[in-house]
């Protein structure tokens, strides 16, 4: 067996490729934006969660500061810059985790896991529609005036961790079908780690910052898996898993016909009493 005809070995190589691609952009975007806010509450983490959950004119001034704050114009640089970065991470891990989802479906069997590819192509949809309302918004507060986007921004913010969240769930449970207590126990963590998602966004300021392990809890998992799957497709020309074979059927044993009883023999002369 070849390397192209294993069922699900180019899923997982673009997997692999795409998913160190997200991580060098994701590190590439952490030195990019700004690295420190004016007076952003702690709970946000990065100060560009507190910019995508920022509801008012008082949001954006604890993260960007006043205009006599000399670091000001640094951060609305430095996050204008980020946010126009954020497309090309916004395609590669679209795509890392859309691969790795159509790899499992198939070595699974599971059709509904394929199907789950598309919730990380939406997440990336609100994404990039997210920023749009940001560019707006920042904009608006440089020149100190109030963009009417902010009263949209929470909408795609919500559904782009909800739909990363969901992706998260599909691929824990496709983790957990491959079959051994291991894929089971990783598929496990990666479901629970997604628990904080919704306690953060209904209280951003206190657990904005469990939205980054949530997320990248699963694409780690799915990162090792995809590097192991390739490994196995690539270099042992098997797949993830191999289905375990039923052990040949015993031949049925067909008991022997009993022989007859043969009479007594009988001697000559007279028997004895």
């Amino acid at each position: 067996m070849n390397a192209g005809a294993l069922p699900a070995v180019r899923w997982w190589l673009a997997a692999l490729f795409l998913g160190f691609g997200t991580i060098t952009v994701g590190l590439w975007l952490s030195q990019t934006f700004p690295q420190d806010s004016f007076a952003a509450e702690p709970g946000y983490g990065a100060p560009v969660l507190a910019f995508e959950f920022a509801g008012g004119q008082d949001d954006l001034l604890a993260i960007f500061g006043p205009d006599s704050d000399p670091r000001q114009v640094g951060r609305l640089a430095a996050m204008r810059t980020g946010n126009e970065r954020d497309y090309l991470y916004m395609l590669l891990y679209a795509g890392f985790l859309a691969s790795g989802l159509i790899a499992l479906g198939r070595e699974t069997g599971l059709r509904i896991v394929a199907v789950a590819a598309a919730l990380p192509i939406l997440a990336a949809l609100c994404d990039g529609y997210e920023n749009w309302l940001l560019f707006d918004i920042q904009a608006a507060f440089t020149a100190g005036d109030y963009s009417p986007a902010m009263a949209s921004l929470p909408y795609p913010v919500a559904a782009k961790f909800v739909l990363l969240a969901l992706t998260n769930v599909a691929i824990g449970l496709a983790l957990a079908q491959l079959g051994g207590r291991w894929w089971t126990l990783a598929g496990t963590l990666v479901i629970v780690a997604c628990v904080p998602t919704l306690m953060a966004i209904a209280l951003p300021a206190h657990y904005g910052w469990t939205l980054l392990a949530a997320a990248g809890g699963g694409w780690i998992v799915l990162l090792g898996t995809a590097a192991i799957a390739s490994w196995r497709g690539v270099v042992q020309a098997r797949p993830l898993v191999v289905a375990p074979t039923a052990p040949p059927p015993r031949p049925i044993a067909r008991p022997s016909a009993r022989r007859q009883a043969s009479p007594p023999a009988t001697g000559f002369g007279r028997r004895r009493r």
